[in-house]
């Protein structure tokens, strides 16, 4: 975790504190039930309430201290804890096994990331649709491989990315149910030790669910999906970034991030505006990205348990979530405040002199009699005359002089196809899908 991509409320759930804290009540619960069934004494959950009411700090430095020598870190919080309770703390992780705390608490961390990065997606997708109904009739042109295709509105480019976003809160529900797993099932699993009610009451208590068959660890395609879905929302991340930094280049300059006053753009060139925020999106996408193999190679351990997805996991925990959450609330920032360029938009929609408006001519001629070819090759032949003199020829102008279609279309004909706001009869249809009605 890197302190200057971080923001509190996430990285609190990863402190060793807050870790400690989730390994008492998992402990304190199991006991309780136990204690219900009479399989140890109620007062050992007794014992470890009272304490806990107290609200105790956590020696993480003494717990650390014990784990130097015991070389586990479950038992040396088990033992601190027992030194701060007493005897009755001996009743603890009755029947119970390392991963039952470690996989558990895992879950319940998972689950509250989920819960703020589900919360940091709902602020993003606001600020999208507010721009978007803001600008749901502003003209720009479409492109296809960088290229100048067809006019689109800027509106509709960010009803994509609202539907886009829309996708991946769905997605991460789905991931956020499917981690939310308890597993209280004692070594490998059989629950020989444990009655299978502590997992199910420990479950509750905690807002989770008892993996149906757990072996000794949560089966990791569980959390394999969840940090693949964290990488999809990433990409998802980088895509818009992407069309915020090639708007803002200065051959296009339609959008542009927020400057604000005083800041500085570069150390050598004082009338420098960079896109480095969306930059730093880019990069931010791929650290959380690159948690997703990794994940993915931890699916596969040695028969009901190995420790070889468990470092993996104390750096992609963390990492993908925090990076993430702080991602998001970077993105939705820069859409909040970007800056929108219409009148640039319309400059360059105008720039290559009509071109956008190809396809309906051949269109038309097609319906007039023409064979598609011959219809391409016509519209074709202007068209790149209009290319080559980089939209200082008209498109229509020379449609208009060209015998062969004007034999097909009379100039008014023509002029119906170059009317812009055909191009949009259907974006309140658009609207209607991505937003309802």
């Amino acid at each position: 975790m890197v302190p200057r991509y971080a923001r509190p409320a996430m990285t609190a759930i990863w402190e060793p504190e807050a870790r400690y804290r989730i390994w008492f009540e998992i402990e304190a619960h199991a006991t309780q039930k136990l204690g219900e069934l009479g399989v140890v004494p109620e007062s050992g959950a007794k014992a470890l309430w009272d304490w806990w009411k107290t609200d105790p700090a956590i020696d993480v430095a003494a717990i650390d201290a014990i784990e130097a020598v015991t070389k586990h870190d479950v038992i040396a919080f088990l033992d601190w804890v027992a030194q701060q309770v007493g005897p009755e703390a001996r009743f603890m992780h009755q029947g119970m096994t390392s991963s039952d705390v470690l996989d558990t608490t895992l879950a319940v961390q998972l689950a509250r990331a989920s819960d703020i990065l589900l919360a940091d997606l709902d602020a993003l997708l606001a600020a999208i649709k507010r721009r978007a109904e803001e600008h749901k009739y502003t003209p720009t042109i479409g492109r296809s491989h960088g290229i100048h295709a067809e006019p689109t509105t800027f509106g509709l480019k960010l009803a994509q990315a609202y539907a886009e976003f829309a996708r991946c809160k769905t997605r991460l529900v789905a991931a956020r149910k499917e981690i939310a797993t308890c597993a209280i099932s004692g070594a490998v699993g059989t629950f020989a030790n444990i009655d299978p009610s502590v997992e199910a009451y420990v479950a509750e208590q905690l807002g989770l669910e008892p993996d149906p068959v757990s072996t000794q660890v949560i089966p990791r395609d569980r959390h394999a999906m969840f940090f693949a879905t964290l990488g999809v929302i990433a990409s998802s991340i980088e895509r818009l970034a992407v069309e915020v930094r090639h708007l803002q280049r200065t051959e296009v300059l339609e959008a542009e991030e927020y400057f604000s006053p005083g800041q500085k753009g570069s150390s050598a060139m004082p009338h420098k505006r960079n896109p480095v925020l969306t930059e730093n999106l880019t990069g931010l996408a791929r650290m959380v990205r690159s948690a997703v193999v990794p994940a993915l190679e931890n699916v596969a351990l040695w028969h009901e348990r190995d420790i070889s997805h468990s470092s993996v996991e104390r750096f992609i925990g963390p990492d993908a979530t925090i990076t993430l959450d702080f991602a998001l609330g970077r993105l939705t920032s820069v859409i909040d405040k970007l800056v929108v360029y219409p009148e640039r938009m319309q400059k360059n929609l105008d720039r290559m002199g009509g071109l956008v408006h190809s396809q309906r001519v051949l269109l038309a001629l097609t319906q007039a009699g023409l064979e598609r070819d011959a219809a391409y090759r016509l519209v074709q032949r202007n068209a790149m005359k209009v290319w080559e003199s980089d939209g200082q020829l008209n498109l229509l102008e020379l449609l208009k002089a060209d015998p062969e279609v004007t034999a097909a279309l009379s100039p008014q004909q023509l002029e119906e196809k170059f009317d812009l706001g055909y191009h949009f009869k259907a974006v309140d249809a658009i609207f209607d899908r991505v937003f309802g009605k």
